[in-house]
């Protein structure tokens, strides 16, 4: 296993296979084919292979040049067939890692690939882990399945876990310029899975177990959750006091040390930071430890649509209006500005806060033409609507909720009866400014 699989890697000639061609799955595969690999990426949505096959991206900030010529040159085989999946030499997992209704961990995917892999998983294969997920899952689930296949590890097969660290949209890091921590069970493990990534990233952070990688990750995601949680209740403390929280930071943040920026919003949105607590939360309590403190950064930040849709409801009542039968226009679906991702967005539990006090929504979204299916809600009839003066003009509130680039934001305020900003974004504006109600 050595000699071969270390020779595949230091010559490019190992085929790398990539379980999930997301929003983290995709990028790496890029990565990989640009270091000079080839590759084949899997995934059960055969919609989303036929667009690769036919060089299409389906990711907006992800463009489209390089699948072309990777898949007609064979560098990227995209497929939906898991069977193929004794063919490549290394296998990365990259699919979602949920919360269950009760907000658990739910690693259905993770489980359901990890079967696929062990019914075809032969002798000398690298099998690693990069979905998000609690301290003990690589050991605990998914070698328990590995296993099953009567190889053992380290003797047959080598198995790691890697986190991801993918920012969607970030043009300032990508996937090859983002260190990479690895961690594994035993020594030829984490030396095989040091090489591999050292091949296509610019560091790689070998640390000493599984459990390590993946609690460095949780760290990473639950500290961003706990300092959100911290700006988003002084938001509603200083907006009590008439102070204004985003001129606050501006100038905390002029502090050469000692201070790190963050900003309140209307929730938690993205894969990472509205889930990772919670399965640092759940862990714990199998270990009968309490994370009071978590527990409550959770809690203030899953309250920010009800304070948002609360803020708006004040900013109408303030025009003689109500909730109910007002026209509210939302702007943005997508977690974060300018991509096409509405994984946990808030938006979606603010439309169906407005809905419950009897709002008639509508939403613009240049990346979304319309609705994403989500599980908790059922909001298929909207489409995105055009941003036309006489469109303004006829609503009654117009919610910033993601602050997209594109937005021409004093076109809006000015043909706006009332504008709620959750996101700073009409800090610039200056004609109408006593139409801007911040949230």
């Amino acid at each position: 296993m050595e000699l071969v699989i270390d020779k595949a890697i230091e010559n490019r000639s190992a085929l790398v296979g990539v379980v999930g061609l997301g929003y983290i799955g995709l990028p790496l595969v890029r990565a990989f084919v640009d270091a000079g690999f080839q590759t084949i990426g899997f995934d059960v949505d055969a919609q989303k292979v036929e667009l690769l096959q036919h060089g299409l991206s389906y990711i907006s900030h992800l463009p489209a040049d390089w699948i072309g010529p990777s898949v007609e040159t064979g560098a990227f085989k995209p497929t939906a067939d898991l069977g193929r999946l004794d063919e490549p030499d290394v296998i990365i997992i990259c699919v979602p890692t949920p919360l269950t209704e009760s907000r658990e961990p739910d690693l259905r995917f993770v489980e359901a690939t990890a079967r696929s892999i062990a019914s075809k998983l032969r002798q000398g294969q690298l099998v690693v882990l990069e979905s998000t997920t609690y301290p003990g899952t690589t050991r605990d689930v998914l070698l328990p399945i590995l296993s099953g296949s009567g190889l053992v590890v380290g003797r047959d097969f080598l198995l790691a876990y890697s986190p991801e660290r993918e920012d969607p949209g970030n043009q300032e890091y990508r996937t090859a310029t983002i260190p990479k921590v690895v961690g594994a069970c035993d020594s030829e493990s984490l030396r095989i899975a040091d090489q591999l990534y050292t091949s296509v990233v610019s560091s790689v952070v070998p640390v000493s177990s599984w459990e390590l990688a993946e609690a460095s990750k949780i760290l990473e995601n639950t500290y961003r959750a706990v300092n959100i949680a911290l700006v988003n209740e002084l938001k509603k403390i200083f907006t009590r006091m008439g102070i204004d929280i985003w001129e606050v930071i501006d100038a905390a943040k002029t502090k050469p040390f000692g201070f790190q920026a963050f900003y309140p919003g209307p929730g938690l949105g993205g894969h990472c930071i509205p889930i990772d607590p919670f399965y640092l939360s759940w862990i714990a309590r199998k270990h009968k430890m309490p994370t009071r403190f978590i527990e409550l950064a959770g809690e203030v930040n899953t309250s920010m649509p009800e304070y948002v849709v609360e803020r708006l409801a004040h900013a109408l009542n303030a025009q003689g209006k109500a909730v109910q039968g007002s026209k509210v226009c939302v702007l943005g679906v997508a977690y974060k500005p300018d991509v096409d991702d509405s994984r946990e967005s808030p938006t979606f539990e603010l439309f169906e806060l407005l809905r419950q006090r009897g709002a008639i929504v509508s939403y613009n979204d240049p990346h979304f033409p319309t609705l994403p299916a989500k599980r908790d809600y059922d909001l298929s009839p909207l489409s995105s609507v055009e941003l036309t003066i006489d469109y303004l003009v006829s609503q009654d509130c117009v919610l910033i909720a993601t602050n997209h680039s594109c937005y021409d934001y004093d076109f809006i305020v000015k043909n706006s009866l009332l504008v709620v900003d959750t996101r700073n974004a009409t800090k610039d504006v200056t004609e109408g400014r006593d139409k801007i109600c911040k949230a």
